[in-house]
């Protein structure tokens, strides 16, 4: 899990920074970035995996030794107001690009999960399924993940009708019955299918 980490270094790269985002794919709330700093020797005794692969718990647990270990931690998030002016496509970009923007050291070298790399003067590689080949994305997807569940879980608060704390924005079958019983509420993406359809 540290190898792309390591290639970084071998090439010169004191700082590595790895970067992931949460939440392309719900109807609601924002998609967040998260951008992690290590030191040498990378934790990969941690544990730490592709959020998309651990619990809940895990990655609550995980989360708070990243940020005990961690050099730096940035956090980006694009709201749904700006994903529906552009596209999900280029919020994830900016949102990974904030991410690094407000992490409190810049870093040498940027490792990027997926296909496309972000707008930046540091050099980096996109790295497909980055998530599961890199110690340092695979700790921003836990970040990432963990802070946008949060979001949803205060959201949860205030339109406790729609069950976001259940499926995070997801179109479960519960939250697709809370659209059609209750109309989209002001955090949902209206760019999103079906919710683009429905005449407001």
């Amino acid at each position: 899990m540290d190898s792309y980490e390591q290639e970084a270094l071998n090439d010169g790269a004191g700082l590595v920074a790895g970067i992931d985002e949460a939440g392309r794919g719900p109807l609601a709330g924002p998609v967040v970035a998260a951008a992690v700093i290590f030191s040498s020797p990378w934790p990969v005794d941690y544990g730490i995996n592709d959020s998309k692969t651990l619990t809940h718990k895990r990655r609550e647990r995980l989360s708070c030794l990243i940020y005990k270990s961690a050099i730096s931690v940035g956090v980006g998030l694009v709201w749904q107001d700006e994903i529906d002016r552009t596209n999900i496509h280029r919020a994830s970009l900016v949102a990974m690009r904030n991410a690094v923007d407000s992490l409190g050291i810049i870093p040498d070298r940027l490792l990027v999960d997926g296909r496309f790399e972000i707008e930046s003067k540091i050099k980096q590689s996109a790295i497909i399924k980055g998530d599961t080949l890199s110690v340092s994305i695979a700790a921003a997807s836990i970040i990432a993940k963990t802070v946008r569940d949060r979001i949803m879980d205060a959201y949860s608060q205030l339109y406790p009708e729609y069950g976001f704390a259940g499926h995070k924005g997801y179109g479960s079958a519960a939250h697709m019955t809370a659209i059609e019983k209750y109309g989209p509420s002001p955090v949902h993406r209206m760019s999103y299918s079906p919710l683009s359809s429905l005449s407001l």
